[in-house]
């Protein structure tokens, strides 16, 4: 299950808790269905995409059932051994998985026996599950419509799952065209299963073959798949599997691979074929061992361990790993040491209560924008090795990953982002008494940055965009460095590129000036980072508000001049002026310098006339289909471009209004429950962003900056640096009032009749007079920081408003 789901949740239901010193088991309130459905009923459409399933934080493994809906318009796959959570877009993975099965398999079996299971036609595995599914931390159970029911568990790199077969005369009442005496009982590991693009198209994944051997009951081998969500290159995955029994019978088979794959030799259009089994099985007693391996043809290849009619229960243990199958079967055995399936939910929920639940305690109850800023918080040591795995893939690859996954660097959306996370983490530092940032090269990190900003990838013309790489870098970087900003007649999404390659070079600037950079540098990057500037037209008029981003063409013309329309983006995809966002929103975007958006937006009055308006109802003319299912409004919170913008009203020095968004957004579009995430959770971007609202914070990306908005709780301990308490207070004043500026709903009603308007704050003790503070203040050695709330809005903050440190003028 995905970090900030199981979070949130644990958060969402901890609010109706009592006060209480004693220890707690958090998981019990995490409710790992949030954002498996989206706001159409019986759809995943626009919900949040998340894994639900048996994982540990940050583990490997994420161990769960794979499904999928019947209407293609609207499908999307959640849930073998490996799985993506929150990325939406075609799926990834789904490999190394193992299917009970009920019923004689089909002629080619040794029985001789006919009209069975063909285990090479994929409606094997269109099994229908009946009842409801249960769920919680470590743990997934469902049941088959063929009465086997399936629970599994996950470690960091491996996981057990457990078979329950039905009683003998249910099974073969169950297993179609079966007589009674046809009920054997099978798992059938397949390794050219995955998780399928059912539309096509040119991001579905492949299965390129493999090999698998077995040895009595267990089996290892590995199997290679390419493509995917982020259009990767090839990748190999290597596993080693064991069941608690040994099976009657065992063997190996192999098939004709019938997937359409460009460039490799395919047998479409003809009847499902038959599997030929290995000649060799054996029983209980005997040690025989063969091998299938799906030879230059790419031949479907897999293995069927089955047991007699009377078996009730069946367990299964499987490691994998990217290194070997000797890796695998290593961390089979270490991290599931036992067959009790329970054990293995029990240290994973230890896992969970030590490492996350307990850093946040109440008393009272796309990621560089939110997510990291919480690791860094919460997850201190986990972070770093993340940080340092970044520059490390530089070293070996050339450049840093944007949307890695199965060893690729795709897919880049839009800037080189990690130069964010790299100076978000620089600027902070993630131990104490340290003056940059841990256990981290940051000359390599520099370098690192520095080819991100001036060497552009080569291309790989992915079907995708094939004008520039998505792979890695800045495919657009020629634009940038020739003309400071990314011209629409040059490249694609030019811009939301032009946008972010602005906060890219600002992060470099951060990096160079704390004298990681040449001479120079950090004035250099400060400059090209006003390049969004150069994009500003501030003839563009649209709803009574002048000045927006706009493209421009490489001879410094204005594209469509007279018919452009900053509340449309061509459908903000791969080949539109933005991406996933509109120029409306993306003209807000520039977290670095607010106060030169400000004067282009003509001064606060203007600035707050035009923000106030994005959160009005009905505003919205783009269809941004998934990533803003039933949202009206121009300010999209299902999407990560707008995170920032509830916040922007601090820069104005009206923090009550920020406070007044933020909160009607929350307890709109986040609940507990299965459409509890307002579009794909994107590995726990949307969720991270809920957690810092209920918190009473947001940081500013790539700046030591928090802004100050108002907690949902009054006392709350949050482990920050490792091992240092940060005390945070929410303390009435008179009177009371629902939390939720509108209707409250049932889980803010929970959290107690108390006004959330910040009337006044101090930390450590003393009066705070801005509705912002520095990491250091609080976030390193810990502290306490009080809010005063009450019913009726104020403008408390009498200091500076949050600095715009990147503040140039071009």
């Amino acid at each position: 299950m995905a970090l900030k789901s199981v979070l949130v949740s644990a958060l969402l239901h901890l609010a109706s808790l009592s006060s209480s010193t004693e220890v707690v088991d958090y998981s019990q309130y995490v409710n790992p269905f949030i954002g498996g459905s989206g706001p159409f009923d019986g759809l995943a459409f626009g919900g949040g995409d998340i894994f639900v399933g048996g994982a540990l934080p940050f583990g490997v493994a994420k161990v769960g059932i794979d499904t999928y809906e019947t209407n293609l318009s609207f499908s999307t796959i959640n849930g073998g051994m490996l799985h993506e959570s929150g990325t939406g877009g075609a799926p990834k993975y789904g490999v190394v998985s193992q299917m009970p099965l009920v019923g004689s398999l089909s002629a080619s079996s040794s029985s001789g026996k006919g009209g069975g299971i063909n285990i090479l036609d994929n409606r094997t595995y269109w099994q229908q599950r009946v009842g409801e599914d249960t769920a919680r931390v470590g743990y997934f159970r469902t049941q088959l419509e063929s009465g086997v029911a399936i629970e599994l568990s996950g470690a960091r790199h491996a996981g057990t799952m457990r078979y329950s077969f039905p009683a003998a005369a249910a099974a073969a009442a169950a297993a179609a065209n079966s007589s009674s005496d046809d009920d054997e009982r099978h798992v059938l590991v397949d390794l050219s299963h995955y998780l399928p693009q059912e539309a096509g198209g040119q991001d579905s994944q492949a299965y390129l073959g493999g090999e698998i051997s077995i040895d009595g009951a267990t089996y290892q081998g590995h199997a290679t798949y390419e493509g995917g969500w982020n259009d990767g290159a090839p990748f190999t995955i290597y596993f080693c599997g064991e069941f608690d029994s040994a099976p009657d019978e065992a063997k190996t088979f192999r098939g004709r691979n019938t997937d359409p794959i460009a460039r490799h030799h395919v047998f479409s259009n003809g009847p499902v074929g038959q599997a030929v089994f290995s000649p060799n099985f054996f029983a209980s007693n005997d040690t025989a061992k063969t091998t299938a391996s799906s030879g230059p043809m790419n031949d479907r290849v897999g293995a069927v361990f089955s047991w007699k009619a009377d078996t009730q229960m069946v367990t299964s243990r499987v490691g994998v790993s990217f290194i070997s199958p000797s890796k695998a079967c290593k961390f089979k055995d270490e991290e599931i040491p036992t067959w009790t399936l329970n054990d293995t939910v029990d240290a994973a929920v230890a896992e969970w209560n030590r490492d996350v639940f307990s850093k946040i305690r109440w008393s009272q109850k796309d990621t560089f924008r939110c997510t990291v800023s919480l690791y860094h918080l919460i997850q201190p040591e986990a972070y770093e090795g993340q940080i340092r795995s970044l520059i490390d893939i530089w070293q070996h690859e050339g450049y840093m990953p944007d949307g890695r996954s199965g060893n690729f660097n795709g897919l880049v959306q839009g800037g080189s982002n990690a130069d964010n996370v790299l100076a978000d983490a620089y600027v902070k530092r993630l131990t104490p008494g340290s003056n940059k940032a841990g256990n981290i090269n940051w000359t390599a990190g520099y370098a690192a940055m520095r080819q991100n900003a001036e060497v552009a990838p080569y291309n790989t013309f992915s079907p995708t965009d094939p004008t520039a790489s998505v792979k890695e870098g800045r495919g657009a970087l020629a634009d940038w460095l020739r003309l400071g900003y990314v011209s629409a007649d040059g490249n694609t999404r030019c811009l939301s590129r032009t946008v972010e390659y602005s906060l890219n070079d600002y992060a470099l600037s951060v990096v160079a000036a704390g004298g990681e950079g040449a001479p120079g540098d950090a004035e250099k990057y400060l400059n090209r980072s006003a390049g969004w500037q150069r994009t500003w037209n501030h003839d563009v008029t649209s709803r009574g508000f002048n000045g927006f981003l706009a493209p421009r063409l490489g001879n410094g013309s204005w594209q469509n001049a007279t018919g452009y329309n900053p509340a449309l983006c061509g459908g903000c995809e791969w080949s539109s002026i933005t991406y996933e966002a509109t120029p409306w929103e993306y003209s807000f975007t520039v977290p670095h310098d607010m106060q030169s958006l400000i004067e282009h937006m003509g001064g606060e009055t203007e600035f707050e006339r035009r923000l106030d308006y994005i959160f009005q109802p009905n505003t919205s003319e783009q269809d941004l289909n998934a990533n803003g299912a039933g949202i009206t409004t121009i300010m999209n919170i299902g999407n990560e471009p707008d995170f920032a913008h509830p916040y922007l009203y601090h820069y104005l020095n009206k923090q009550w209004k920020s406070v007044n968004q933020s909160r009607q957004l929350a307890n709109q579009y986040f609940r507990d429950a299965q459409y509890g995430v307002p579009g794909n959770s994107d590995a726990g971007a949307l969720n991270s962003w809920l957690v810092w609202q209920m918190l009473g914070f947001y940081p500013v990306v790539t700046q030591p900056v928090y802004l100050l908005a108002s907690p949902w709780f009054a006392d709350v301990n949050v482990t920050v640096n490792g091992n240092r308490t940060l005390h945070i207070m929410s303390s009435r004043q008179g009177g009371s009032s629902d939390n939720d500026p509108a209707a409250a709903t049932t889980t803010t009603k929970a959290l107690g009749h108390r006004g959330f308007y910040v009337q006044s704050v101090k930390v450590d003790g003393k009066r705070w007079d801005q509705n912002w503070i520095l990491h250091d203040s609080i976030m390193v050695e810990g502290g306490t920081i009080e809010f005063e709330v009450g019913d009726e809005p104020v403008q408390w903050e009498k200091g500076d408003v949050p600095p715009s440190p990147g503040h140039y003028v071009i």
